[in-house]
């Protein structure tokens, strides 16, 4: 188990030991604590099965969303709405439960604007502390 967050290219990664569906409500709580709500809940796992007949493990995108911040970047730039919310998923790799997070400075990086640049470092900082919570 990853005791700490790892950086990816455009996300963040932490490794738990809980089971999917703990995970899933630890992730819940983490985001709650740090100001983030859920906004959208997608079951991959379901809908992959229903429309596609396929079979994978858990795989859960959740779209989390805080306020304050969100304000913040689409006051700066209406347009930052095309990359909101941030997704975070959780995922059964057969080795384990992976939480992930969308970077927002990776995907609001494209914006080139230095106040949505604030905004998203403030977003990663909060969803880091979010992920390092986690058992």
């Amino acid at each position: 188990m990853t005791a700490t967050v790892e950086q990816l290219a455009f996300g963040l990664r932490k490794e738990t030991g809980l089971p999917f569906h703990q995970a899933v409500e630890a992730v819940r709580e983490a985001l709650k604590a740090q100001g983030f709500g859920v906004l959208t809940e997608i079951d991959v796992q379901a809908t992959l099965k229903a429309k596609l007949g396929a079979e994978m493990p858990p795989y859960l995108i959740l779209g989390a969303c805080n306020p304050p911040l969100a304000h913040r970047a689409l006051t700066a730039n209406p347009e930052v709405g095309l990359l909101l919310p941030c997704n975070v998923v959780v995922r059964d790799t057969g080795r384990g439960i992976v939480v992930e997070a969308m970077d927002p400075v990776a995907a609001m990086g494209i914006v080139q604007d230095p106040e949505v640049a604030e905004v998203a470092k403030a977003a990663r900082e909060k969803i880091e502390a979010a992920l390092a919570a986690l058992e």
